[in-house]
């Protein structure tokens, strides 16, 4: 029955937000700054589904500048958990196919969102220089998930290379956002849902790397994601096991 309950909750308060959103985003269509608003709308959801959020994220974040933002791809409940790290005039980038969801693929489109044809190579080739293009001339920031779909459970997934040549060739720092592990962690029937983690990491310089070692630079910084969410891991278990 709480299951059922917490479902309704969240798709009729999913609905209000998007249907205010679209409305909302039409006096100013495009405007970067709509994605956080209503990121962070979303969000606030975590609380419906019984989870204790912890979010660590600097006070000098909103002062890095045009910044390329990585994180851990894991379910649906990303939506509602990684979306509160979202930082001012920062865009994500989505499948075309988004934008055909009732509502949502609209108020995707109308916050200012990068969408990307994933199934054309030679397009998604020159989404990078899109990007960049974005970065430099808009001094927008973008959230990408490296590992280029949900891990579902497989734990973090090898790096896809693209948000790695974006921010080389835009000059730009990559800061990585780790969330604990979510999957088989929330059960909708379940009232106390325990503590999620996300922890954003301190800018990584990319001025000291070419095109040529983008590999290099991408496992440097799952690595380094990789040990973080083992750490948040653990700091959870024990955290969930005090209360």
């Amino acid at each position: 029955m709480l299951a059922i309950i917490r479902g309704i909750i969240v798709i009729l308060l999913g609905i209000l937000i998007v249907i205010f959103g679209c409305i909302y985003c039409l006096f100013s269509p495009r405007n970067p700054r709509h994605v956080m608003t209503f990121g962070r709308a979303f969000g606030k959801l975590h609380k419906v589904l019984g989870i204790k959020l912890l979010e660590r994220v600097p006070e000098e974040a909103q002062e890095y500048g045009p910044s390329i933002y990585i994180g851990n791809h894991q379910n649906n409940y990303d939506m509602v958990t990684m979306s509160n790290a979202v930082q001012p005039r920062t865009v994500t980038v989505g499948k075309k196919s988004l934008v055909f969801i009732p509502f949502f693929g609209q108020l995707y489109w109308l916050t200012g969102n990068i969408l990307i044809d994933r199934d054309n190579r030679t397009k998604a080739h020159g989404t990078i220089s899109q990007v960049v293009d974005q970065i430099k001339k808009n001094r927008i920031s973008v959230w990408m998930f490296p590992e280029g779909t949900r891990s579902r459970g497989r734990g973090l997934m090898p790096f896809k290379t693209g948000a790695f040549h974006a921010a080389i060739a835009a000059g730009a720092p990559i800061v990585p956002v780790c969330v604990s592990t979510t999957h088989d962690k929330i059960k909708l029937n379940r009232w106390d849902n325990g503590t999620v983690i996300v922890e954003m990491l301190p800018p990584i310089d990319t001025t000291k790397y070419t095109k040529d070692q983008v590999r290099e630079l991408a496992e440097h910084c799952r690595q380094l994601m990789k040990t973080k969410i083992e750490q948040l891991d653990k700091e959870v278990e024990a955290l969930n096991q005090r209360r």
